[in-house]
């Protein structure tokens, strides 16, 4: 026999009455009040806005400042009547702020409510000062040019008596993951002690073991400034920002449940890491004169594939700032938005309302786009829609996960794609991998093995026999193969390698193509077709970065089969 669970039914009650009034506050907000509408449910809320506006006055006004940019103030208003607004409007601009309104719901209200008490509760405890100051950063990061230095630092702060102590720490932190341009900073709890690793380039750097009572100090912190909740031991998300001059860092950070405790990653977003111009990925000159006329057509859809981590963002990022001119609509859909882009119009998915990649595609495609970047083709609708929308005159850029260039089109078959009409549609495949490239200031020389020179030579040879000359990649095919190596320096924190660099494939969709997709080709049919199009393979485009000391055989190795074929 059934048992009746009321608590269960309360809680789907609950849920559906939070839902419906989402949705009226967001009608009125549009029909009414001719305010945006934004549901705080899922964003970080900065400290600083919290601190522009009293707790107090938060209660009494029914008010929900969230976000405080530069001078900008973001507030969310339960009942905007125009009295109320101009009073506020007064009211911050007295503190030299300048306000934007929207419209919010009582459950935002309290999430914002929630995290006055929080602030409180953090700063009688004496957990430390809330905010990341840019300017303290940029103090801090003087001091430090490599991942030991990191270490002396923090080894200086353990000692000290300071109620500030864990503060200290954590600026240190994140100074030198920001300074070094570690993508991610790793705090793991162990049995007896905690481990602090960054990622650079890549590749996980161990930085020191800590006591894990300066771990749970820290694990407060992060959750306070993250927008956490500082009791819960379920997986969480949040995040928070810091001005950097005139950029906004933003740091996503990533808590889930461990043996020992949760183990934490932050991911720093810096808006000057992704700001590399097309012509600076690594792309041969050949591919990217064709790349360069490939974006800028009016219509047509652009695949770029690899698996995550290979740089795929990236390169559609530098895809949309080329393009980009105040005379066309840029729309993406992200999961999640990751870096703003400045003139383009951003949307990030929301699985648990509702808002996929498809819908995010249906709804982009009525504000009438020029061009649309979707995250990832997932499913076969997004892929069905994607197509028509490169068919009927919008420019498409999006990922796809398959192993290479060649793997596009069967994949796209496999989503049930009908291949007459995605001949019309599909312009470019485009495959990608990241790899290190050397330090400047240390690598050197190194006489390749007997092994490596014969790989070299096979995959010269097959350049060549495509009719693709190697005095274009700046070889020369008479002189013995040479190479460099990795070294380790200061500058390259003893790795040996500085930045990372793409390696591409790419296969065009040109007549030889056309002809065998409706036959739902094999993808070494498709590989001996393209073959002929004089664009290098991954293979290539690889050696051709090694014989010109850009990376080292190693790098290649790692991420592309150079045996195969």
């Amino acid at each position: 026999m059934a048992t009746f669970d009321e608590e269960k039914q309360n809680r789907q009650l609950d849920d559906l009455h939070r839902q419906e009034e989402e949705e009226l506050i967001a009608i009125l907000a549009e029909s009414k009040y001719k305010l945006p509408y934004i549901d705080l449910s899922r964003l970080g809320v900065d400290n600083e806005a919290l601190r522009a506006i009293s707790e107090k006055d938060s209660r009494k006004l029914k008010i929900a400042p969230f976000k405080l940019f530069g001078k900008n103030i973001f507030i969310g208003v339960r009942s905007p009547s125009d009295d109320l607004l101009s009073k506020l409007k007064d009211q911050v601009e007295r503190e030299n702020l300048i306000p934007t309104f929207y419209m919010v719901s009582m459950a935002s209200l309290e999430k914002v409510w929630d995290r006055y008490k929080e602030l409180s509760l953090a700063e009688n405890s004496k957990i430390g000062g809330l905010d990341i100051s840019g300017e303290v950063l940029r103090e801090t990061a003087k001091d430090i040019k490599t991942i030991k230095d990191i270490e002396k630092l923090i080894k200086e702060t353990t000692e000290e008596n300071s109620i500030h102590k864990i503060s200290h720490m954590f600026e240190i932190i994140l100074a030198g993951a920001i300074a070094i341009k570690a993508s991610d900073i790793h705090i793991e709890p162990q049995q007896d002690k905690s481990r602090l690793r960054l990622r650079l380039d890549g590749i996980l750097h161990d930085v020191m073991f800590f006591e894990n009572n300066i771990y749970h100090l820290l694990n407060s912190r992060i959750k306070l400034l993250s927008g956490m909740k500082l009791t819960s031991k379920i997986a969480q998300d949040g995040r928070f920002s810091i001005m950097e001059e005139k950029e906004e860092i933003s740091i996503r950070t990533s808590l889930i449940p461990g043996a020992y405790g949760e183990s934490i990653v932050m991911r720093i977003l810096d808006p000057k890491s992704i700001q590399v111009k097309l012509e600076e990925i690594g792309i041969e000159p050949y591919l990217f004169s064709i790349i360069e006329k490939e974006i800028a057509k009016p219509n047509g859809m652009i695949l770029v594939t690899g698996p995550t981590g290979s740089g795929k963002t990236t390169t559609l990022y530098a895809f949309l700032k080329r393009i980009y001119s105040p005379e066309i609509k840029i729309i993406t859909i992200e999961d999640p938005i990751e870096y703003h882009l400045t003139g383009i119009t951003q949307t990030q998915t929301n699985d648990e309302k509702g808002y996929t990649f498809l819908e995010g595609l249906r709804s982009a495609l009525r504000q009438d786009p020029d061009v649309v970047m979707i995250g990832e083709i997932r499913d076969a609708e997004t892929a069905k829609t994607a197509i028509e929308a490169a068919l009927t005159g919008h420019m498409v850029f999006s990922t796809l996960h398959t192993n290479n260039a060649a793997g596009v089109i069967p994949r796209l078959i496999d989503l049930d794609a009908n291949p007459k009409i995605m001949v019309s549609a599909l312009s470019l495949s485009i495959a990608q991998r990241l790899v290190r490239k050397l330090c400047l200031s240390c690598k050197k020389e190194k006489e390749p093995t007997e092994k490596e020179k014969s790989i070299i030579k096979l995959i010269m040879d097959g350049i060549k026999e495509e009719g693709k000359s190697l005095s274009n990649y700046n070889i020369n095919p008479d002189a013995p193969i040479k190479f460099l190596s990795p070294v380790g320096c200061e500058k390259c924190n003893m790795t040996g390698y500085k930045g990372r660099i793409g390696i591409f494939e790419a296969i065009k969709t040109d007549e030889a193509i056309e002809k065998i997709m409706p036959q739902n080709p094999s993808e070494r049919e498709i590989k001996k077709v393209a073959s002929k199009q004089g664009i290098l393979s991954m293979r290539q485009d690889g050696i051709v970065k090694i014989i010109n000391g850009i990376t080292s055989f190693e790098e290649v190795l790692s991420v592309v089969d150079l045996f195969e074929e």
